[in-house]
């Protein structure tokens, strides 16, 4: 009976890890396409992420690797108060915080909310990025600076880059001061290569190799930068533009990579971020509507601080709720459309609203 309790538990183990192993390669395939493969590498470690340039700029619509920011809105409508707005926080807790917003967004208290009042509100939430990005980038600035001197060289830069992905410190400065082969591997080296061409183009002229604080800020967050902004364009439109033209086609800007679509899930999830993709060229990068996007309307476009393209934006986000269609947003609508505004859903969003506010 022991022997048959034995057999019996060890084929019960093997069952349930069989089952394991298929739920988990199913979970894999199940992954669009068009997902940036920066978010399925492991989280980098704090030292690595203060000194290597994010994937993912706050407030600017388009990430790095030309993908659409999905999380633009509420970057530009709740600024730094976004983590507050989580998917499992208490509903009246968020309900209560969306009506404080509501009510600075209203900025003549009429209890309405205006397209002209919502450009002046993302103008601010951006700015808030713009700022929270300069202090992060003082500590970041010091972290690569070591002899304090103001300045850094792409040397020094690439033995704190380098020691941040695991080498010996000291013997990766010893070796670049002797120009000795650093042995890397080739994804690493990529990425230096890349880097050191970002590198030289925040080097402001007069061109003298070093970075301060100022053109390092413009390393890491280009859309600091007017003419970083341009060099970030030109890396995005390197990637989609297939005929070299250096200009975008809408073929171009909805083009997925070849063969990547394994299963109908994700063929459902591409076909949306198409739809997206073809909405956003049509509807608003492509300025006089002549099918071609060039790298200037790219520009105009990425631009955070573009006054013409936050009133845009704040068209597009008030036509969204707006149920009355009176051009402006009301209290219920916007309690209503909450999950667009915060990325949280709120339930009973008309509850005590009047009392609340």
């Amino acid at each position: 009976m022991a022997v048959w309790r034995k057999l019996w538990c060890s084929n019960l183990l093997a069952v349930c890890l069989l089952f394991y192993l298929l739920l988990h390669t199913m979970d894999v395939h199940a992954r669009p396409a068009n997902m940036s493969a920066a978010k399925d590498k492991s989280p980098v470690s704090k030292d690595e992420n203060e000194i290597l340039p994010p994937d993912h700029l706050n407030g600017v619509k388009m990430e790095m690797d030309g993908h659409l920011n999905k999380d633009f809105h509420q970057e530009v409508f709740l600024g730094k108060e976004m983590e507050e707005f989580e998917e499992d926080s208490e509903p009246r807790r968020n309900r209560k915080k969306l009506i404080e917003i509501f009510t600075k967004v209203d900025f003549n208290k009429d209890r309405s909310i205006s397209a002209k009042e919502m450009q002046r509100w993302i103008m601010e939430k951006t700015e808030e990025h713009f700022q929270e990005a300069m202090n992060e980038n003082k500590n970041s600035f010091r972290a690569v600076d070591p002899d304090g001197d103001g300045h850094v060289t792409w040397d020094e830069y690439r033995v704190k880059f380098l020691a941040s992905k695991g080498l010996n410190e000291k013997e990766v400065a010893l070796k670049i001061k002797n120009n000795e082969d650093l042995k890397l591997d080739e994804e690493t080296q990529e990425v230096l290569e890349s880097l050191k061409d970002r590198w030289f183009q925040a080097d402001n002229p007069p061109p003298d190799q070093l970075l301060n604080e100022q053109e390092f800020l413009s390393f890491l967050h280009p859309e600091h930068s007017r003419g970083m902004l341009k060099y970030m364009v030109k890396e995005i439109v390197r990637d989609l533009d297939q005929d070299g033209d250096k200009k975008l086609t809408l073929s171009e800007f909805i083009s997925l990579p070849v063969g990547t679509v394994e299963n109908q899930q994700a063929q459902d999830i591409d076909d949306d971020w198409v739809r997206e993709r073809k909405k956003e060229f049509e509807e608003v990068i492509d300025a006089d509507h002549d099918g071609i996007v060039t790298m200037d309307e790219l520009e105009e476009y990425m631009d955070p601080m573009n006054e013409h393209n936050a009133l845009n934006e704040a068209k597009q986000m008030i036509a969204v709720a707006d149920e009355n269609q009176n051009h402006n947003l009301e209290m219920d609508e916007i309690l209503k459309y909450s999950e667009y505004f915060t990325g949280s859903k709120l339930m009973d969003y008309a509850r005590n609203v009047h009392e609340e506010f």
